[in-house]
């Protein structure tokens, strides 16, 4: 027994022995549901014009966002597994409805990634709170203030200026619609240019009302009510739903770690933004400022991909090159864009071309060797319109095999105006005359000092009636439309997008990113095929802006400094953006016949 006895001891005694490291092993290993839980959250901040198309090479290119350097960004938080949601702070970006457009789908692309989004409003408007109503929630400070007053066009008259300058601006017009050049002919809207923008504004406002009705929940009539009461504290905005929550930034992350039952919570600020070195010391740190200034660092990028080409059309349209200041672009040269789609025409990897259409249009000149390059194009082509591509905008569009269009795209106006400011009277003013040898009826044609003569205005008109019987008749050729139903959109008609699509002037209704896909697949690449996206025009260095261009396109000329300095910021910017349209439109007249827009106005 006493044998048997200590077998069993030993046995036990060998049983513990071998368990032991076991035990001790698992007491070491941390509990599984009370292991901490963390979550990265990526921050974006709007609050830029973000303009479109590739960005001045180098250093001064990285100090101005651009549209789609946030939706690239926004789009990689999509895919980053690390980022479990997104807070967007919305800080009154100055953009179109067309942008507006983009953003939301970005938004809603990181939705469908099954993100949340979160957006942060301090004071908000409208295009704001469009933005906002794409994401999950809203949230609003206590002291926070929404404004949805609907919306308004805002167009600026200089006859009564000019009138007092003794200068007469005598200018001709095919088509009743066709208003491009009454900011400087009349002192109020004709009927005919108030009845094309209240059309506009009706379907605007229709689009505005439906989308905060579809992603609030709310009954349209009631968003027309808010909108008619039009100005929200945070407090009153929470009630009538049309906010989520308010409270401060920091009581929103000690609320988002309890509902999400978080440890920590981490906010990765301005998330994917590229990081400039600014440790320029030494040989090599000099090598690389270089870089930085003539952006000869991102020269040369290749892949093994299929490319689409993406050029940009963006300003307004002028024979030669685009002109471009140091820190925006001011006007879009023929020549440019036509180069652009040669180089894709030539690139083997290009297996089809987006034309990104950002453009109130100009001259009719340029604007038909655009068409002409267009057309001629043996790949698939498509047309991508973003917040505006109207007149000579639409008529570089036209030639496309499809055309997408934004909802708030500002589109049409298929017409032509011309003509000339006589100056005689301001001269006498200041004490200066003229005195005038003629041979020819028509020898006063481009003459400065004088308006038309009646034989001078009869040639013009016939040139310029001309110049619109091929817009209308390659319009209707290029949206396969009979010639009279064509004319009937035409005239100066403004649309939409969401009217053009309607109309047949566009084909449908989609972002940049739809227009690439439609473009792949014209091209008959799989929708799931990865490609690169080749960006055109290739942007000017800093020192090809700084030494390349004309004295006159610097921006800092369009104020004078002591002037600009003198103002408040809010009338600076009006004033500066008021002159620096003058100057591109006194430019534009220049030529015979324009394709242009009324060349400010402003939906607020």
């Amino acid at each position: 027994m006493r044998n048997s006895k200590s077998r069993m001891t030993l046995l036990v005694l060998c049983v513990l022995a071998v368990a032991a490291p076991a035990v001790a092993k698992d007491k070491g290993k941390p509990d599984a549901d009370k292991a901490a839980k963390k979550a990265t959250f990526a921050t974006f901040t709007l609050k830029e014009d973000y303009p479109e198309g590739p960005a001045p090479a180098g250093v001064f290119g990285e100090l101005k966002p651009r549209l789609q350097d946030i939706i690239e960004r926004m789009d990689k938080a999509a895919k980053d597994d690390k980022i479990k949601g997104i807070v967007l702070k919305l800080r009154s970006p100055e953009v179109g409805l067309g942008k507006v457009d983009e953003l939301r789908a970005a938004v809603a692309r990181v939705r469908k990634a099954g993100k949340r989004v979160y957006a942060d409003v301090q004071s908000a408007m409208t295009k704001d709170y469009l933005i906002a109503s794409a994401c999950d929630e809203i949230v609003m400070p206590p002291a926070g203030d929404l404004m949805i007053t609907g919306l308004q066009a805002e167009v600026t008259f200089f006859k009564g200026l000019l009138d007092k300058l003794g200068i007469q601006a005598d200018f001709i017009q095919i088509g009743a619609f066709k208003g491009a050049s009454e900011p400087l002919t009349r002192t109020d809207m004709s009927p005919e240019f108030r009845q094309q923008f209240e059309s506009v504004i009706d379907n605007y406002y229709l689009q505005i009302v439906n989308t905060i009705a579809a992603d609030r929940k709310l009954d349209p009539g009631k968003v027309k009510d808010l909108i008619d009461e039009g100005l929200f504290m945070a407090k009153r905005a929470k009630e009538a739903g049309l906010v989520d929550r308010v409270c401060y930034e920091d009581e929103l992350e000690s609320q988002l770690k309890q509902e999400l039952q978080l440890d920590e919570l981490v906010f990765e600020k301005d998330y994917g933004k590229k990081k400039i070195d600014t440790d320029f010391s030494g040989l090599g740190g000099f090598m690389k400022l270089i870089e930085l200034m003539t952006g000869t660092e991102s020269a040369g990028k290749g892949g093994r991909n299929s490319k689409i080409a993406v050029v940009y059309a963006v300003g307004t349209i002028m024979s030669g090159e685009s002109k471009q200041g140091l820190m925006s672009e001011e006007s879009l040269g023929g020549d440019t864009i036509i180069k652009a789609i040669r180089q894709a025409e030539e690139d083997e990897k290009v297996k089809a071309i987006v034309l990104r259409v950002d453009s109130p249009g100009g001259s009719a000149l340029a604007s038909d060797l655009v068409w002409r390059e267009i057309v001629r194009a043996k790949k698939p082509l498509v047309a991508s319109m973003g917040d505006i591509a109207a007149s000579g905008g639409y008529y570089i569009s036209m030639g496309a095999k499809q055309i997408y269009a934004e909802p708030g795209t500002l589109t049409g106006s298929i017409g032509v105006v011309g003509g000339k400011l006589a100056v005689k009277g301001l001269m006498n003013k200041i004490g200066v005359t003229t005195e005038v040898i003629r041979r020819g009826k028509n020898s006063g044609l481009m003459s400065a000092t004088d308006p038309f003569t009646p034989e001078e205005r009869d040639a013009w008109k016939r040139s310029m009636t001309e110049v619109y019987g091929q817009f209308t008749t390659k319009a209707a050729e290029g949206r396969k439309m009979n010639l009279e139903k064509l004319e009937g959109l035409a005239a100066g008609r403004l649309f939409t997008g969401k009217m053009a699509v309607e109309n047949g002037l566009a084909d449908k209704l989609g972002t940049l990113a739809d227009a690439v896909a439609g473009a792949k697949e014209l091209a008959g690449l799989k929708a799931d095929e990865k490609v690169d996206l080749m960006i055109l025009p290739q942007p000017k260095s800093f020192f090809e802006n700084l030494f390349g261009g004309d004295a006159d396109d610097a921006d800092s000329r369009a104020v004078p400094p002591q002037l600009a300095k003198d103002l408040t910021p809010s009338l600076a910017k009006p004033l500066l953006e008021q002159i620096r349209g003058a100057q591109l439109l006194l430019k534009l007249f220049s030529e015979p016949t324009a394709t242009v827009l009324p060349y400010h106005v402003e939906f607020k």
